[in-house]
């Protein structure tokens, strides 16, 4: 497993992390054994970032990684979590001094520790970047030896520029994949220029870059893949990176040719990710102890060549660009 700085932290972290929505919620039934064992499918495998958030599975995720570190209690391990979504609703307001700190409180007990090692804001409104108050809220909070240190989690690459505006804002999680490639047009150079790590989410674009997914592939009801395609719970872009399913996937088809043989797309689609120096740590999801496993193993893999790098780019011109580019 190759390692990577984590931004001004003074972290070194795995550049393939562990993405741990997936072992939460929303993704249909995954057990609690499965779950447990895709953690510990990553420690072995060498990863040493765990990123979860206090509403995946209303902090089942939480948990279960507390659990696997009480049991193990490895050395060197990062998890770190997000916050904001508990909200009923989303509204500037509701990132309160109050809010915030129960919030983390609760992220606290849940993970079993006595300081966060890095809180994310989760993906809030536009307008609380714009709102100093809220960053001296987490400034005090890690005065307060609550936690370590913070970052965001976005939508938008307008978001992650002004948040990276805030002195302390340490790093940025954001969609980014061979079908949502605009952070890297202006935002990763700033990023680079700030020392602020990036942590891409949503790498697999919900499972359609792995090549496995069919037009007929049924989900559960508690899939976010059945019930948001149309942005009905969160934002739309959350699920298979904002591409219309069937359009992704015929993009697919078009990226299948590149693919090594005998390398699964997945891991030639996280390897792509990796080409990318301003990159910290890619966060994929996964449901078992092969999926980790399997994520885990694209750190091995060989770098694309300029051909495939260009062949990639010019699908996603031509293909996805104008379905995604302009709206995140």
């Amino acid at each position: 497993m190759r390692t990577r700085k984590f931004g001004r932290t003074g972290w070194t972290v795995s550049e393939v992390g562990f993405g741990a929505w997936q072992i939460g919620g929303a993704w249909g039934d995954v057990s609690e054994a499965d779950a447990v064992e895709a953690v510990n499918a990553a420690l072995d495998a060498g990863i040493t970032l765990f990123d979860t958030a206090d509403v995946y599975g209303d902090g089942r995720s939480e948990q279960i990684l507390a659990r696997v570190m009480r049991e193990r209690r490895p050395e060197g391990v990062h998890v770190i979590t997000k916050a904001g979504r508990r909200l009923p609703e989303q509204t500037p307001e509701g990132y309160s001094r109050e809010n915030l700190t129960a919030f983390v409180e609760r992220s606290l007990r849940n993970l079993e520790v006595e300081r966060l090692e890095l809180v994310q804001l989760h993906c809030p409104p536009t307008e609380v970047y714009y709102l100093p108050e809220v960053f001296g809220i987490l400034d005090d909070l890690t005065a307060a030896g609550k936690i370590q240190f913070y970052g965001v989690s976005v939508e938008k690459v307008e978001q992650a520029i002004k948040a990276i505006e805030f002195p302390n804002v340490m790093s940025v999680q954001i969609i980014f994949n061979m079908f949502r490639q605009r952070p890297a047009d202006l935002f990763f150079d700033l990023a680079l220029d700030r020392n602020i790590a990036i942590l891409p989410r949503v790498p697999l674009a919900s499972g359609l870059l792995t090549g496995k997914l069919k037009a007929d592939t049924p989900f559960a009801d508690d899939d976010h893949r059945l019930f948001n395609r149309g942005g009905e719970a969160f934002d739309v872009g959350e699920t298979f990176a904002g591409v219309p399913f069937e359009a992704g996937l015929a993009a697919v088809e078009k990226l299948r040719p590149l693919v090594p043989g005998g390398t699964a797309m997945a891991q030639w689609a996280l390897r792509w990710i990796l080409m990318h120096d301003a990159v910290s740590c890619v966060i994929p999801g996964a449901r078992n102890r092969a999926q980790a496993e399997s994520n885990a193993a694209a750190s091995a893999l060989s770098p694309l060549t300029d051909d495939a790098m260009a062949a990639v780019h010019a699908i996603y011109e031509e293909d996805i660009k104008p379905l995604v580019h302009h709206r995140w």
